[in-house]
């Protein structure tokens, strides 16, 4: 009877260890490509939605469709050469530059002098954030509808100068001035989204640094310069990374407010690859316009990274 416990016993203890070698192997091989399958779902995500269209994109740049829609001809780099020939894509271009010199510094720096204000304790804080954020929530078009009507020869804008005694201005209507009444447009929808991307960043300061600092006898800017903005240089990173993306494709402000006018003055890179595309039906010229503003997009991103960021990638 002894024997055949014992036999029994070294039986379950071989069943334990077959059970805790199949447990550690399945733990092993599942910590091992567990990482891949989190990934799995970006990954389609990204195949199906950037890489897919880039590369048919890609294709469509090397066709001529302004002779035949249905049966395009391939021509190569044509469609490149015709656009580096192009006065019109150069105008798009300084036009687009434009709008990234007069609205990514004031969206990057504004907010964060908006967000180190209203961090602070102050009473009615709650109100303020609404306030700044409301604009976020108002659909694009609707203020640009709204703009439109401010800007207008007879709007608002004009009897408040009319009224001071000065010449009205035509603020959508002459080149001089177009491109940045829409410009106003952009800041004004954005400057709450990126306040509270810094109010985010900002709650990971430790106070600990403030402390420090008030201790010291630092003044209110002394102590943002050393503690807050080095703490929070990726969030900048990204804020500037974010509104330089934001301003070279910007569409809905040119189209609902000027249509890319007066005389081309206002018309950026994306409302001009729209206007070939379902205007004119030049498929195959928006395409390569398109692969064109990719590459610049890219370009500006990774300056954007390596001056914010430069630290992290040093050797």
């Amino acid at each position: 009877m002894f024997g055949l416990l014992g036999v029994q016993n070294k039986f379950y203890i071989f069943e334990f260890k077959l059970r805790f070698n199949y447990n550690h192997n399945m733990f092993k091989y599942y910590s091992k490509y567990a990482p891949y399958l989190f990934l799995l779902p970006a990954v389609v995500l990204l195949v199906i939605f950037f890489f897919i269209p880039f590369f048919q994109t890609l294709g469509l740049s090397f066709l001529d469709y302004s002779s035949n829609l249905y049966n395009p001809e391939f021509v190569g780099i044509s469609n490149y050469i015709n656009l580096l020939h192009s006065p019109i894509f150069y105008k798009v271009l300084w036009n687009t530059f434009l709008y990234l010199i007069g609205a990514v510094p004031i969206l990057v720096i504004f907010p964060l002098f908006l967000a180190i204000l209203i961090n602070q304790k102050i009473r009615g804080v709650t109100l303020y954030k609404i306030l700044i954020y409301l604009p976020v929530i108002v659909s694009i078009v609707v203020a640009a509808i709204a703009f439109k009507w401010l800007y207008a020869d007879q709007g608002i804008l004009n009897y408040v100068i009319t009224s001071l005694g000065f010449e009205p201005v035509g603020w959508l209507t002459d080149p001089k001035f177009a491109i940045w009444s829409v410009i106003i447009v952009t800041i004004w929808k954005g400057i709450g989204y990126y306040m509270i991307i810094y109010l985010a960043a900002l709650m990971s300061v430790p106070n600990e640094l403030y402390e420090a600092c008030d201790i010291d006898g630092a003044g209110f800017l002394t102590k943002h310069l050393t503690v807050t903005i080095p703490h929070i240089m990726p969030t900048i990173a990204l804020v500037s990374t974010i509104s330089s993306i934001s301003a070279m494709k910007v569409f809905a402000e040119i189209y609902v407010m000027t249509k890319g006018g007066p005389l081309n003055s206002s018309k950026t890179i994306v409302y001009y690859i729209y206007e070939r595309a379902f205007e004119n039906l030049d498929l195959g010229f928006a395409s390569a316009m398109a692969v064109i503003l990719l590459i610049i997009v890219m370009i500006f991103s990774l300056i954007n990274i390596l001056c914010f960021e430069r630290k992290k990638y040093e050797i």
